[in-house]
């Protein structure tokens, strides 16, 4: 049961005996070959689960303190498969954070630190990386603090690169997930909030600081599909909200770098669960929308079944409804709608550091044109950006694919190498 820490309190651990020691987090190159072989039945959507108890949440004295302060803290633990435990040091950490209307709110996440520390770590403060998760679903058991000790988190595998290489991992659940309230999907202010905030709370976390994380660790931010959004908004959003965070890079792929496009051309498709999905999200953020006063039988019965559902069998009770068989009155064509939606469009500002932008050319998803468009609003700002593509590959395909090669690009910004790009 996790402690209640006041704001001028320092955390501790209520924490059960550790774990016996399990396989050791494994070098790069056998992450890559757990990677393959789970890829087939991974497409970064999380099974259902039980649903547990929320640890608390904005009422919990979301007002008190600063962003990234630590609320609570609590033993928990990462594997990246039920039957894989690992050699790391992992925490459950609720945290305050900012919402998308610029009120204070608690957010849960996890920080892990591996146990062993390769030979090749860079000296000095251990690196940390923000990791922001692709779509999980809407129901707090969909949560990666929840899905991590179990090992039923799909990029788990993923992030076990980042261990593999000594670096220190904060994972945002995102606002509402895990915590009271409606998860806030998509939108990217408050995902963005919640991923520096994450990176904050790490450093501040007394276990992580035995581990050699400080407020000084070099910060990497990284993520894919609703990730890509959440880590690139936090890049736009580092040098206004969170200038002492000493951010190297921000690797983003998959990015849906402008919803309100995509929400139009998913409506009505295989992946259309995810346009509802992201209707709730926004509801949620900004209550005025009323999304509630719109919908009809269907719609209300089918956002009740999201809200408490993962990804996968939200999307598939989602196929093919299009928006107008749901509501009433076309909420998503009325201007407040369409204001909501375009305030998350990614490029309008250009982050203060070097980039890394990867997309497969044959994402059915998220189309590469608006990975690409990303990367020249950024160029033109006068960013730094590595731009990667893969050839016809799909959009599931290519988060494990690129994976790697974007934790090669920040491993050269925390060893303090220049960064080059390629725009063009």
């Amino acid at each position: 049961m996790p402690l209640t820490v006041p704001p001028s309190s320092s955390p501790r651990v209520v924490a059960p005996p550790p774990a016996r020691a399990g396989r050791a987090v494994r070098r790069p190159g056998a992450v890559a070959t757990a990677v393959v072989v789970v890829t087939a039945s991974l497409a970064l959507t999380s099974p259902a689960a039980v649903a547990a108890p929320a640890a608390g949440g904005p009422a919990d004295g979301a007002r008190g303190g600063a962003p990234g302060d630590l609320v609570s803290v609590e033993r928990s633990g990462f594997r990246t498969s039920p039957n894989a435990p690992s050699s790391t040091a992992a925490w459950k950490i609720r945290y305050r954070s900012t919402d998308a209307r610029g009120r204070p709110n608690i957010v849960s996440g996890t920080v892990i630190v591996p146990s062993a520390t390769p030979r090749d770590r860079p000296a000095g403060p251990r690196p940390l990386v923000s990791y922001a998760v692709g779509t999980v679903g809407m129901g707090d058991q969909c949560a990666p603090s929840r899905t991590f000790p179990r090992g039923k988190a799909v990029e788990a595998p993923l992030i076990n690169g980042a261990l593999a290489r000594g670096w220190a991992v904060a994972v945002t659940d995102y606002e509402g997930l895990g915590t009271p309230g409606d998860h806030t999907y998509t939108v990217g202010s408050a995902e963005g909030h919640a991923v520096l905030d994450a990176a904050r709370a790490a450093q501040r976390l007394p276990q992580a600081q035995q581990s050699g994380v400080s407020s000084t660790s070099p910060v990497g931010l990284m993520g894919y599909s609703q990730g890509g959004q959440a880590s690139g908004w936090a890049a736009e959003l580092h040098r206004a909200y969170a200038p002492e965070l000493d951010v190297r890079g921000t690797a983003s792929g998959g990015v849906p770098a402008d919803l309100a496009q995509l929400v139009e051309d998913n409506d009505g498709g295989d992946d259309a669960g995810l346009v509802l999905m992201a209707a709730l999200g926004h509801d949620a953020a900004f209550p005025s929308l009323k999304l509630h006063s719109y919908l009809n039988d269907e719609g209300r019965r089918l956002a009740t079944y999201m809200r408490t559902h993962c990804v996968a069998d939200s999307t598939e009770a989602g196929a093919g409804k299009r928006m107008a068989d749901l509501t009433e009155g076309a909420p998503l064509d009325r201007p407040e709608w369409q204001r909501s939606l375009r305030a998350d469009l990614l490029g309008t500002k250009g982050p203060d550091h070097p980039v890394y932008v990867y997309h497969g050319t044959g994402d059915e998803l998220i189309p590469s044109e608006l990975g690409e468009r990303l990367r020249d609003s950024w160029c033109a700002r006068g960013v730094a950006v590595r731009w990667q593509t893969y050839p016809k590959q799909k959009h599931f395909a290519t988060a494990f694919m690129g994976s790697g090669p974007a934790m090669n690009w920040l491993a050269k910004r925390f060893a303090g190498l220049p960064a080059d790009d390629n725009c063009r």
